[in-house]
């Protein structure tokens, strides 16, 4: 299983070309480490944390893609990282970039245990919060299924209550 950060690689790496590459979120292997082992089997594996290293990793993966023509490129990161989420945007900003359509797929893991694959145009609305602010609106029920995940969320909630109450 071969594994370094997306930054530290050369974009022409031999090993890279016409594979499946799979950028994942850094801390995974440390969050779960058996569904790393299953992501990892059979690709490339890029780690990449834009905590660590932000806003640079927009370029280095246009490079990467133009440079070595990867099959496929995969994302894998933690549901509810605003860190993580970059990943995701990086890889269509990628496509824009370069103006051409990469063979791609988005996967995030909900609650450090299950992979959920995501639409493209999922992050793409993700990117437009006055687009989210009126599909909760019209779904204000999706709030409900946020409390189950985000406890940045239910704290929200403790406050705000606490807030009234005073």
């Amino acid at each position: 299983m071969n594994q370094t950060y997306m930054l530290s690689t050369w974009v022409k790496a031999p090993r890279l070309k016409n594979s499946v590459i799979a950028i994942v979120a850094a801390c995974l292997p440390y969050v779960n480490q058996k569904l790393f082992k299953e992501i990892a089997k059979d690709k490339e594996v890029l780690l990449a944390c834009p905590e660590r290293e932000p806003q640079l990793h927009y370029g280095k993966l246009a490079s990467i893609i133009r440079s070595s023509k990867p099959k496929e490129l995969h994302i894998y990161t933690i549901e509810g990282s605003p860190h993580c989420f970059t990943l995701h945007a990086s890889a269509n900003e990628a496509e824009y970039i370069l103006g051409e359509k990469i063979e791609k797929r988005h996967f995030v893991i909900v609650d450090a245990e299950k992979l959920v694959e995501i639409n493209p145009d999922t992050i793409r609305v993700a990117r437009y919060l006055h687009i989210v602010n009126e599909l909760i609106k019209k779904n204000p029920e999706v709030l409900e299924e946020l409390q189950k995940h985000s406890l940045e969320y239910k704290l929200s909630k403790i406050l705000t209550k606490k807030l009234k109450t005073y």
